[in-house]
């Protein structure tokens, strides 16, 4: 499995996929095409966002990679234009890192 992690994952959670055996590229700013693509978006299982205010990934990863998961785990809200394109909607303080990565991986 790959994964793309945009932001600055401050809680953990791309290591705790790498720790389950997901190949993990980080985004350390905004997903733009550019970066996505550079990131390997045709080939990622999963894009994790963890920053709400990254939104704006959400429909440019879609349009390069339509299988591709969406999960946005941060504690702040998703707007409304990007809530029902995303698959996950997780908030750190609710689940743990490992918690997620293992239900990604598996």
């Amino acid at each position: 499995m790959k994964a793309i992690v945009v932001g600055p994952d401050e809680d953990g959670l791309g290591d705790a996929l790498e720790r389950e055996g997901v190949e993990v590229t980080r985004i350390e700013e905004f997903g733009t095409r550019p970066a996505l693509e550079e990131a390997g978006i045709t080939d990622a299982d999963a894009v994790v966002l963890t920053l709400a205010a990254s939104a704006t990934t959400i429909p440019v990863a879609k349009d390069l990679n339509d299988d591709v998961r969406v999960v946005v785990y941060a504690g702040d809200s998703l707007p409304d234009f990007a809530r029902g394109q995303a698959d996950f909607i997780v908030d750190p303080q609710l689940l743990s890192a490992e918690a997620v990565a293992e239900e990604l991986a598996a």
